[in-house]
């Protein structure tokens, strides 16, 4: 890509987010697309007489259209094309060539500056044929060029305004005494409470302390189902409320917001550089010097053997042209414009384009368990009834003594009941008995839920087999009394992802093998492999050893992907050749990683495998489009064939060149079909 493009991107994205409310982030670069959209509408406009003016296009079409001065009026047309047309070239040459690293610029600088002075020597008494109309022609095709290389590059910063105006401006601020005052978001402090109304956008990240109502939370987390919230739960800035009033805390304001993290994801993802572009970008600098060695020996030999000089200027220039190696700049950027589009999208967000690229040869995916394959939830898995009471029984008296803990396992046991749509028991008292479990009045009855060690110590008697064969699984296991009588045991496990499993399927299909690494115990992880096929599973592993199994793991040589969403996977997801995040998960984990999953959902893992893929094949196939044009090229335009009477001419050339940016621009845009 042309440096003055890279320079540009360089200042747009070092403006902050901040500016990015206001709606200024990006226009810098619009301007700049329609500069080159303008200046190529108007050159094409006085194309048309340089065309009708110039005496090759004149014999070519059959006609005399020769006035007194008139190749002095079609020198001056000409002069415009090329210091207005070719302008953005021309000062991009000279940056190129400041800083000593001449590429696409210098090259087309280069052809259009020879095939002027030429011409312009021509008008003015040398013998030979003036390339005016060559020169016009390739001003023009470098500024469509341009102008469909910017406008598909800024796809993809537009992920940005787009995240950008998920914020509202303003909030409505609630003071002390209840008084309510709409202030622009940017003045909130933490602490502060604002009111939420329905149908309005949640402008920070906050806990709601006041109202329940669901939230649309599907542009940020890709959640499709409206989730509910009540107090205590948290909000995040950008998503929509639905229903009811709720009045929020302000939690984090400003950069630290979700919001503004996933911002800080894209400008990274925009900015992070490839290493397929790199090979692409050091091709061009070389066929800058082919070009220009092609050029002048291209020259040197035609007149060697008798060419009249302005054939063998006609042959340089036509080199010039043609080696220009536009598509190549094309080649890669597209590529990953269209690429990071797409897993935007799809809810990958992109930190590292060399990791994200090296991810269609991953050998082995290593997940985390809790929270990346399980829900990081209690669930209840069985429910076992004793002494002739049923199943229904033993929840509704455990569900309506549990209502009121605040315990993960509670909180298992009241979702199931609300899912088996059991009505519960008015509770009357209720106390904690530490490491025991919990006892109340429940309708004018004792209820207990205890643990194992308190029903062994009271004697009380159940089924030991059915017991332990749950706790070999790596189950949790409660106890229901009431007044005293055994009324059966409700066994619970973290809840394993239905997604999870799909995605441990679609790995094998692909030859990728799948490992879980836990610090849980090793009944809990073999229980969890289970139920999803995992088949190597390390269990019991501290923070600082998951980096060293992930390392053991790649000295067999294989490329790994770390999948995690705690603060203790950070170290290996550092570790890993590709680090993959949950959106989910802790911030420190979101840091450490290559690639987040936005939507929380293992089954990303294979779509990163499949896009990785997907974008390398399209690089390769354009790179190979681009060079491979201008291999064959060269040689043709310097006159190889001339002896057989073949020769490319400049206009052939400048038409070839311009469609083989057409095609590589097609072929990365036929990404989005795949």
């Amino acid at each position: 890509m042309s440096h003055e493009h890279h320079n540009h991107s360089e200042k747009h994205e070092e403006q902050d987010h901040h500016e990015g409310h206001d709606g200024h982030e990006g226009h810098d670069h619009g301007a700049m697309v329609e500069d080159f959209k303008k200046r190529f509408y108007i050159s094409l406009i006085v194309t048309i007489p340089i065309l009708l003016l110039s005496p090759m296009i004149q014999d070519f079409l059959g006609l005399d259209l020769t006035f007194p001065f008139d190749q002095y009026v079609l020198f001056a047309l000409a002069t415009f094309v090329f210091f207005y047309g070719g302008l953005p070239f021309l000062t991009g040459a000279k940056e190129e060539l400041k800083q000593k690293n001449p590429g696409m610029m210098t090259l087309i600088g280069l052809a259009i500056a020879v095939a002027y002075l030429y011409s312009s020597l021509v008008v003015f008494g040398l013998e030979g044929r003036n390339f005016f109309w060559e020169l016009a022609t390739l001003v023009d095709i470098m500024l469509l060029g341009h102008w469909i290389e910017m406008k598909s590059v800024m796809g993809a910063s537009n992920a940005l305004e787009e995240l950008v105006k998920l914020m509202p401006n303003e909030a409505h601020k609630v003071d002390e005494e209840g008084n309510i005052e709409d202030v622009p978001v940017a003045d909130l402090q933490t602490g502060d409470n604002v009111l939420v109304k329905p149908g309005e956008k949640i402008p920070v990240d906050g806990d709601i302390i006041n109202g329940k109502t669901t939230i649309d939370e599907s542009m940020l987390t890709g959640e499709s189902v409206p989730v509910e919230k009540s107090e205590g739960k948290e909000a995040i800035g950008g998503s929509v409320n639905q229903e009811g009033s709720i009045t929020i805390t302000v939690q984090k304001t400003g950069d630290d917001t979700y919001l503004s993290q996933v911002i800080g994801l894209v400008k990274e993802a925009q900015e992070s550089k490839s290493k397929t572009q790199d090979i692409s970008n050091r091709a061009a600098k070389w066929l800058f010097y082919l070009a220009l060695a092609s050029g002048i020996i291209t020259f040197i030999v035609w007149l060697a053997l008798g060419n009249p000089v302005d054939v063998a200027m006609e042959r340089m220039v036509t080199v010039m042209v043609i080696t220009c190696p536009h598509a190549l700049g094309l080649a890669a950027p597209l590529v990953v414009a269209v690429s990071t589009s797409i897993s935007a999208k799809k809810g990958l967000l992109i930190r590292n384009r060399a990791n994200f690229e090296g991810a269609r040869s991953l050998n082995a995916v290593v997940f985390d368990k809790t929270g990346t394959l399980t829900k990081g939830e209690f669930g209840v898995t069985e429910i076992i009834p004793l002494n002739d009471y049923t199943k229904e029984d033993v929840l509704t008296w455990a569900a309506s003594l549990e209502q009121n803990s605040e315990h993960p396992l509670a909180e298992g046991i009241v979702e199931k009941a609300k899912q088996d749509s059991i009505t519960l028991k008015n509770i009357e008292e209720f106390e904690s008995m530490t490491g025991k479990g919990l006892r109340g009045t429940v309708d004018g009855k004792e209820v207990n839920v205890v643990s194992p060690g308190y029903v062994d110590e009271h004697d009380y008697a159940y089924n030991h087999s059915s017991f332990n064969e749950l706790s070999e699984e790596g189950k949790t296991v409660v106890f229901v009394l009431v007044e005293q009588e055994l009324m059966g045991m409700i066994a619970l496990a973290d809840i394993v992802r239905e997604d999870a499993k799909e995605a441990i399927e679609s790995l094998k299909e692909k030859g990728v093998h799948s490992i879980m690494l836990t610090g849980d115990n090793q009944k809990v992880a073999d229980w969890v492999a289970k139920q999803l096929g995992i088949d190597e599973v390390y269990a019991e592993v501290l923070p600082d050893q998951k980096a060293d199994q992930v390392k053991s793991i790649k000295e067999k040589g294989w490329k790994v992907a770390m999948t995690g969403d705690g603060v203790n996977d950070a170290p290996a997801l550092a570790t890993a050749d590709l680090g993959v995040a949950i959106g989910t998960g802790t911030d420190v984990a979101m840091e450490s990683a290559d690639i987040v999953l936005v939507k929380s959902n293992p089954k990303d893992v294979v779509s990163i495998i499949e896009l990785s893929k997907k974008t390398y094949q399209k690089m390769i196939q354009n790179l190979w489009w681009a060079a491979g044009y201008n291999i064959a090229a060269i040689p043709l335009a310097a006159g190889i064939l001339a002896p057989i009477g073949i020769i490319l001419s400049p206009a052939v050339g400048a038409v070839l060149m311009s469609l083989s940016t057409v095609v590589v621009a097609i072929n990365a845009k036929l990404l989005k079909a795949n």
